[in-house]
């Protein structure tokens, strides 16, 4: 757990300085993710996530998300599939809203998961919390995003 800390630091370290002095954070874009949950009584997992999103009103974006998951107990693949509905609340404060199915290559195919999370979000980079379920069991995760 200590060496997973480190690395998350080291990759928010490396997001804020690789991010634009000129944000556009207003506009729609695409959002590179990484993520480590815990997954109560099941396992760790680890995700890989590409969203994109469109401004919809005010602080308000609605998008989606997909990419790659290892749950560690077993090994197993997956693909996320997420749709999201994100809030900019202040300046440097997001509220975000996701739900869909994750599909598995090993046992249940279909997981059900829905999630909320909040966090910090700079010029580009953003760091935050998910809280949410995922079929059978609630999901607890670290976020790490860069938006494009």
């Amino acid at each position: 757990m200590h060496l997973l800390r480190i690395y998350a630091a080291g990759l928010f370290a490396l997001g804020l300085l690789l991010a634009p002095a000129e944000s556009k954070a207003q506009q729609s874009g695409v959002r590179l993710g990484v993520g480590a949950d815990y997954w109560v009584d099941t396992s760790a997992a680890f995700n890989f996530t590409l969203g994109v999103e469109g401004h919809v009103a005010g602080p308000l974006f609605v998008g989606a998300r997909f990419g790659a998951v290892l749950v560690t107990d077993g090994n197993i693949i997956g693909v996320p599939l997420d749709i999201s509905l994100r809030a900019t609340v202040g300046r440097n404060v997001y509220i975000e809203g996701l739900a869909g199915p994750w599909i598995m290559f090993k046992g249940d195919t279909f997981k059900a998961h829905a999630a909320f999370g909040f966090g910090l979000q700079g010029k580009a980079a953003s760091i935050g919390i998910e809280v949410g379920y995922l079929d059978p069991n609630p999901i607890i995760g670290l976020r790490l995003g860069y938006k494009f």
